[in-house]
């Protein structure tokens, strides 16, 4: 063997032991794959969920989203800049009132999207059930757009945040932060392990969250049972006195706009008898979005508290380990909860799922549901 055909024989030995120790040894997978599940690739064509295929021709720049939490989701993986419009009820979020307001008196306002020249428009799937004729408009303009699939859970919360990352080009911010999620969502479940689940209930404005309900997970991974859920109740609906009663719920849960409910039923339960009401922002609590996990944060801190602090201590763990693992990487974006407590007007009605209140006839309920999503 000549010296050019062992140097060849060497180099290659070396490579083999080189990708065997990446795989095996100090080097996380995620790392070595990095290039393959984090790069954004345009033109990407993606299905969205009224199983329509859409073209995105380029990295979007220019991005519409017209329900909160897809506003929120944006704010979250650090795109707010790409985001031009957004609904009237995505003001909450900071910087949002300077971005062009696309919601009409009616719902979502066609000419005011059209009118900002948007590279894709981000649409919940309620609203798309709500006037699928609206997204047509859209699509006959030649806009791209995608109807974003309904979140029953965290789980498909932190999917669709991953979803959000891809289409708009943040594909690492999407994945990183939806990792978070899903990181928090088991460090809950295992400090959460052997405690004992009292029954609560989700209260706004005489409606609650049942089973299928991203909000009934959020209660679940809390540490508390759906009274709800357990009375069969799916999707958000309107619950009556003699349920409430019935069920008797040790804790209820609203959003922080929502009057406290005081009637003689509510006033009955041991939740109110014992002053456990847990109020709760209402873009935490109602928004499928990231924040989300901020609320189920809370439950578990009102409800649990030795185990938040499990949970805590296992969240501060995961980021040591996370920090030692990326000390010599260049700094990352790190996404933060907001955790004030100031209450917010803001709760969205027209969220996926939402589909059981839409048969609200009060102006005030069709208000009440097109905040949520």
């Amino acid at each position: 063997m000549g010296i050019a055909e062992a140097t060849n024989v060497i180099q290659r030995i070396f490579v083999a032991l080189l990708v065997l120790a990446t795989v095996f040894a100090g080097v996380p997978a995620s790392v070595a794959a990095a290039d393959q599940t984090v790069q954004c690739t345009f033109p990407m064509a993606v299905t969205d969920a009224t199983g329509t295929e859409v073209t995105i021709s380029e990295d979007p720049e220019r991005v519409v989203t017209t329900n909160p939490s897809a506003a929120q989701t944006m704010w979250e993986i650090g795109a707010r800049d790409e985001v031009v419009g957004v609904s009237q009820y995505a003001t909450y979020l900071d910087g949002a009132s300077e971005k062009a307001n696309v919601s009409g008196s009616g719902g979502l306002n066609v000419e005011a999207v059209i009118g900002l020249e948007p590279n894709l428009v981000l649409v919940p799937e309620s609203s798309y059930s709500a006037a699928p004729e609206r997204v047509k408009q859209l699509r006959d303009a030649g806009l791209a757009v995608v109807v974003l699939e309904t979140s029953d859970s965290l789980d498909a919360v932190a999917d669709k945040t991953e979803r959000v990352g891809k289409l708009t080009g943040n594909c690492e911010a999407g994945e990183k932060l939806a990792d978070e999620m899903r990181t928090s969502i088991e460090h809950m479940e295992r400090a959460l392990e052997d405690a004992e689940r009292p029954v609560g209930l989700n209260s706004f404005f005489g409606y609650t969250s049942g089973a299928n309900t991203f909000i009934s997970d959020l209660m679940v991974t809390g540490g508390l049972q759906n009274g709800a859920a357990e009375a069969n109740i799916t999707d958000f609906a309107p619950i009556n006195d003699e349920a409430v009663v019935e069920m008797n719920p040790e804790y209820i849960v609203m959003p922080s706009h929502a009057p406290r409910p005081s009637s003689p039923a509510y006033n009955s339960t041991t939740a109110i008898k014992e002053g456990n009401v847990i109020v709760i922002e209402a873009h935490k609590l109602q928004q499928p979005a990231p924040r989300a996990i901020g609320a189920s944060e809370a439950i578990m801190q009102a409800v649990h508290p030795d185990a938040y602090e499990r949970y805590l201590e296992l969240e501060n763990e995961s980021a040591a380990t996370a920090t030692q693992t990326t000390a010599t990487d260049a700094p990352e974006t790190t996404v933060t909860t907001d955790t004030s407590t100031t209450a917010e007007q803001t709760t969205e009605t027209s969220a996926p799922g939402f589909g059981a209140v839409v048969s609200l006839v009060a102006l005030a309920g069709a208000a009440l549901l097109a905040r949520r999503a």
